[in-house]
C-alpha cells in the first residue's frame, strides 16, 4: 500500500492534486500506526491473561460519540503584511488531523496567506466508540506552497536560479520551500523500524518526490473541556518562525467539542413491573418502564410507548440516586430513592419474580454507575451536527489521480481510501499467529 501511494503521489502533475494526494497518504499512514499500536495492545492483553494478571472488565463504562466542531485558529500577522499588503506573499496548505484512540479523523485542506485572519475548518468530526476517558489528539499540519510547482523533485540549475536571480533573504525562504517539497513526509510508508521504535506520521524516514506535510500545532482534549457552546484551548507550537511552513499562530484554538453517551441516547432496558402510587399499601399500578437518559419512564401499555404517549410516572434516574433490594417480603421489589422537585423521594418497584427484580437492579446501577463516569455529558442530551461540510475538490476529469484516489460521483469531496481490507488482513494474521 505505501509503495503504491507513492507512485501515485509521484504520478500527480498538478499542485492541488499532489497536495490532497500527501494529506490522504499522510491521514492513511496514521490510521496504520494505531492500528499497530492496537495489536501491541492486544498482544500484551492476551499475554496477561495467558499468565492469570489480566484486568476485569465487569465494571467498563457504556462508550459514546464525541464530536468536534466549528474550529477556529486565530492567525496574527505583522501589520506591514495584513493592513499594507507588503512583503514576500507567505501561502501554506494546512488541514487538521484527529485521532481518538484508533479513530482517525482529518479535515478540509485550506489555503492560508495574510489574508485570512482565522483558519476555519467547517467539518464536524464525530468519534463513534470513545469512552469516559477518551482523549482527542488535534494536531494542525502545514504545508508551504509554491506557484511553480513541479511534478519531480526540482533541479540543481533552478535551485542556483533562485538563488542568484533573486535576493539573498527571498531566494533562501523559496529555496527551502522546494527543499522543503522534494520529500514526502512519512504518510509514504508505514515501515516499522523495530521492536520498540516510535514512528511518527512527521517521521521523515522515506524520500519522494512531492509535497511534505510538517507538524504545525498540536493540542490534547478530554471529557473535562465538554461543553455546549465555545471553548478557547491552548495550542502548543511546533516549529519557529524560520520553518518554511511555519504561520503565525495565537497559540490558541477555537471549538465546540460534545458528547453522546449511548447512556443518554438509547434504551437501557424495560419490561413489566408494578410501581407503588400513593402512601397506601394497596397502591400498586400495572406499568410498562423504561429505562433511558436521566429518567425511568412508566407508562400503562407497552402501545402508549410505541404512540409516544405521555408517561403515567416519570422517576428521575441521576448520578446520586440509590438502589437497594427489598430485604423483607415481598423479595422481588426494587427501592429507588431520588430527588424529585428538589425533596428526596423513594419510590417502590415490585417484579414479577426474583429474577426481574436482579435484572433491573443490575441495570439501575450500572446505569447510575455509567451516568457518573460521564459526568457533565450526562446532564444533558448535547446535539451534534451528523452532517459534514466536505468540499468538492477542484481535479481534472480522467487525469491519474481522480480516477485511483476520488470518488465516482463528482458531486463528493476527496475520500481517504479505505483501510477497512488492510485492517481485517491484519487482526487475521494477528490471531493465526496467536
Amino acid at each position: 500500500m505505501s509503495e503504491g501511494a507513492s507512485k501515485l503521489l509521484a504520478a500527480c502533475s498538478r499542485r492541488d492534486q499532489a497536495l490532497e494526494a500527501a494529506k490522504s497518504l499522510l491521514t492513511c499512514n496514521t490510521r496504520i500506526l494505531a492500528l499497530l499500536r492496537q495489536l501491541q495492545r492486544l498482544r500484551k492483553a492476551q499475554i496477561l491473561q495467558s499468565v492469570g494478571l489480566s484486568s476485569s472488565n465487569v465494571n467498563a463504562p457504556c462508550v459514546g460519540k464525541v464530536a468536534l466542531s466549528d474550529l477556529r485558529i486565530p492567525l496574527m500577522w505583522k501589520d506591514s503584511e495584513y493592513f499594507k499588503n507588503k512583503g514576500e506573499l507567505h501561502r501554506c496548505a494546512v488541514f487538521c488531523l484527529l485521532q481518538c484512540g484508533t479513530e482517525i479523523r482529518d479535515t478540509d485542506l485550506v489555503m492560508v496567506d495574510r489574508t485570512l485572519t482565522d483558519i476555519c475548518f467547517e467539518d464536524t468530526i464525530i468519534f463513534n466508540e470513545a469512552g469516559p476517558e477518551f482523549q482527542v489528539s488535534v494536531e494542525l499540519y502545514s504545508c508551504c506552497v509554491v506557484e511553480d510547482f513541479s511534478p519531480g523533485p526540482p533541479g540543481t540549475r533552478r535551485m542556483s536560479f533562485l538563488g542568484g536571480s533573486l535576493g539573498r533573504s527571498s531566494g533562501k525562504k523559496i529555496r527551502a520551500a522546494f527543499e522543503s517539497a522534494t520529500v514526502c513526509g512519512s504518510a509514504s510508508s508505514g515501515v516499522d523500524e523495530g521492536p520498540g521504535s516510535a514512528l511518527s506520521p512527521s517521521s521523515p524516514y522515506v524520500s519522494a518526490p512531492g509535497p511534505k506535510y510538517n507538524l504545525l500545532a498540536q493540542t490534547s482534549l478530554t471529557i473535562e473541556h465538554v461543553q455546549e457552546g465555545f471553548k478557547t484551548h491552548d495550542f502548543s507550537l511546533a516549529t519557529t518562525e524560520d520553518s518554511p511552513f511555519w504561520l503565525p499562530l495565537y497559540g490558541n484554538m477555537c471549538c465546540r467539542l460534545a458528547a453522546q453517551p449511548l447512556c443518554m441516547t438509547q434504551l437501557v432496558t424495560s419490561g413489566q413491573l408494578k410501581v407503588k402510587i400513593g402512601e397506601e399499601g394497596n397502591g400498586w399500578q400495572n406499568v410498562f418502564a423504561v429505562l433511558r437518559g436521566q429518567n425511568l419512564l412508566c407508562y400503562r401499555r407497552q402501545e402508549d410507548l410505541e404512540f409516544e404517549d405521555k408517561p403515567l410516572l416519570v422517576i428521575p434516574v441521576e448520578k446520586d440516586t440509590v438502589v437497594s433490594v427489598s430485604e423483607g417480603d415481598p423479595a422481588q421489589s426494587v427501592n429507588i430513592s431520588t430527588q424529585d422537585g428538589g425533596e428526596g423521594v423513594t419510590y417502590m418497584l415490585l417484579m414479577q419474580t426474583p429474577g426481574d427484580a436482579q435484572r433491573w437492579t443490575d441495570s439501575l446501577w450500572e446505569h447510575i454507575y455509567n451516568l457518573n463516569r460521564w459526568k457533565q455529558c450526562c446532564d444533558r442530551i448535547m446535539k451534534i451536527e451528523t452532517l459534514t461540510s466536505r468540499k468538492t475538490v477542484s481535479v481534472k476529469q480522467g487525469s491519474l489521480y481522480h480516477e485511483m484516489v476520488t470518488p465516482t460521483s463528482p458531486t463528493e469531496g476527496l475520500a481517504v481510501p479505505d483501510l477497512s481490507e488492510e485492517i481485517r488482513t491484519l487482526l487475521s494474521s494477528y490471531y493465526k499467529e496467536s
